[in-house]
């Protein structure tokens, strides 16, 4: 090795595009409204119970019967209800646009020949989807959870298992649910990722992605395909409950973290094969 090899300096890794990446995310209008959406149930959640005076029939989630007694099962009940459809359309959305938006732009060949190697963009892009899910999950706890406590008070919170837990306590298991919740997001975001490399067309990426998501959910209720539910995407969601249990029954959701790091690691695979000899023209 020569001396000037060993005095060559090591260059620092830049986070550049990754910052570039998350300006277009979250500098968007349309993903700030969507943003807004997802905001906006909590804030009606709440208002429609203290409107009424009640949870009502007690035809929704079991949060709802709760929510008078604490204010923050308003972020319970506002997940569960968006769960199945706006926190899901919200990912796939984003993960959508990753490539195939890049490609309809016209600009993925031009940003290639930067150059940036295509398995860094590969991992900037899905890094940028993994800090969405995360953020759009908190936005929607942390609102439900301030407009909650704003009209119905907090104090120890009772859990499912009718064991009480200071409101500290509920907070730290708060925060759990929504990182698991966002794990399981990104899984179907490295879905959305995979997708988008296959298509110049991130609408049609995003409504297919979001059918999958559904698709899910409707064979998960169907009992005579239960052979197949433990293998199906959203089957562990729904999970998120146990960490509101003592003491905590941490099978499903070890399950469910087994399950959402198989599809990444799958799904994320296939994008980079495909990727990698993808033909780049627009």
């Amino acid at each position: 090795m020569s001396v000037v090899e060993a005095r060559r300096p090591v260059r620092p890794v830049s986070t550049r595009f990754l910052r570039s990446e998350l300006w277009l995310i979250f500098g968007r209008r349309r993903n700030w409204a969507g943003l807004a959406v997802l905001a906006a149930v909590p804030i009606l959640i709440a208002v429609a119970v203290k409107l009424s005076g009640g949870p009502g029939g007690g035809d929704g989630p079991d949060f709802f019967t709760s929510i008078t007694d604490n204010g923050l099962f308003v972020a319970l009940a506002a997940l569960t209800v968006e769960l199945p459809l706006f926190l899901p359309l919200a990912v796939a959305a984003i993960s959508a646009d990753t490539i195939a938006g890049e490609a309809n732009l016209g600009t993925l060949r031009y940003l290639l020949a930067v150059p940036v190697h295509r398995t860094r963009m590969l991992a900037v892009k899905y890094t940028a989807v993994v800090i969405f899910a995360f953020a759009a999950t908190l936005l929607v706890a942390v609102v439900g959870a301030l407009v909650g406590l704003a009209l119905f008070g907090g104090g120890p919170v009772t859990l499912l298992s009718g064991a009480s837990v200071s409101f500290g306590e509920a907070l730290l298991r708060l925060l759990g649910i929504c990182a698991y919740l966002a794990v399981g997001l990104c899984a179907l975001g490295a879905i959305g990722l995979f997708v988008s490399t296959l298509t110049e067309q991130p609408i049609g990426a995003t409504i297919a992605i979001v059918m999958l998501c559904v698709a899910s959910f409707i064979m998960d209720s169907i009992p005579q395909l239960s052979w197949l539910h433990p293998y199906l995407l959203t089957h562990w969601w729904l999970s998120f409950g146990d960490l509101l249990r003592d003491p905590v029954a941490w099978g499903a959701l070890e399950q469910g973290a087994r399950s959402a790091g198989a599809y990444t690691l799958v799904f994320l695979a296939a994008a980079w094969a495909r990727f990698g000899v993808r033909d780049v023209s627009s």
